[in-house]
């Protein structure tokens, strides 16, 4: 990780990362995207993390990408994600299924922990997908937000046509690439991108990851893979995939202390997971 990224990691398991690059909206450079994907790779593998939080300092949660890097685009495209030159192949799949730009966004839904984006000031482009790979949004309603690649003669290509499908209906998703227009976060919620206004996103998203934190982390768990599963996979297979899930957590450690904690009416005392 380097110094784009600040993580805050709480005692209850609960992390903050933070875009930034405050003075420059939280755009996103080469160190930015290395940072995300840096920061992600590392909590997707951490077995202490019960919930994530993500979030950009100062005006904005990110502007998307940065002028500077539209003129790297301009001469070529070469290191625009990166130092690795491999970087500059979009075909190349560098990630599992995913180039290097798509995996800043993809990499949220691979944590195996919930992942809130608290979304304030401006969310365009590259920083919109940004967001939307997080499970949940919660958007200050006077947000700016844009699906703003047509500006630039350009796609969303940070996996923003997979996690768009998911979230709002194909005529919304076609006018605003199309489109690029701006719109808000009180329409963004109407629309699907956004889970719901908040007042104050970041306090409102630290508290719903406190209390995500609360819950068996085996379950958790559990639940994001089989959500993660519903996207791709037939009705025959999600219901075996149930299945699988819940027989893991019937009579576990963690399941039994939750049904304990709840009968003997107390905080629940979960074993942690091991790495």
């Amino acid at each position: 990780m380097n110094d784009r990224i600040e993580s805050i990691r709480h005692a209850d398991g609960v992390v903050e990362l933070h875009l930034n690059r405050a003075d420059k909206m939280n755009a996103l450079d080469a160190a930015m995207f290395d940072a995300l994907v840096d920061a992600g790779t590392r909590l997707r593998d951490d077995a202490g993390v019960r919930a994530v939080v993500l979030a950009g300092r100062g005006k904005a949660f990110c502007a998307g990408l940065d002028m500077q890097s539209f003129e790297r685009m301009r001469e070529g495209g070469a290191g625009i994600t990166g130092e690795d030159p491999g970087a500059s192949d979009l075909v190349a799949r560098t990630h599992g299924i995913c180039n290097a730009a798509q995996y800043v966004a993809i990499v949220w839904r691979e944590l195996p922990v919930p992942v809130i984006a608290a979304v304030h000031g401006v969310a365009f482009g590259g920083g919109l997908q940004v967001a939307l790979g997080a499970d949940v949004r919660l958007v200050a309603a006077d947000t700016k937000m844009s699906v703003m690649e047509i500006k630039w003669g350009l796609v969303p290509d940070m996996g923003g046509m997979v996690l768009m499908r998911e979230l709002a209906r194909n005529d919304v998703v076609r006018e605003l690439t199309y489109t690029g227009r701006i719109f808000s976060g009180t329409e963004a919620a109407a629309l699907g991108f956004a889970t719901r206004v908040a007042a104050e996103p970041l306090a409102e998203a630290l508290a719903m990851a406190r209390e995500i934190a609360q819950k068996s982390p085996d379950a958790i768990r559990a639940g994001k893979r089989l959500l993660n599963a519903a996207m791709g996979h037939s009705a025959a297979d999600l219901l075996l995939a149930e299945s699988v899930e819940q027989k893991a957590l019937i009579g576990s450690a963690n399941q039994a202390e939750a049904v304990r904690a709840n009968i003997e009416r107390r905080a629940p005392r979960f074993t942690p997971l091991r790495a």
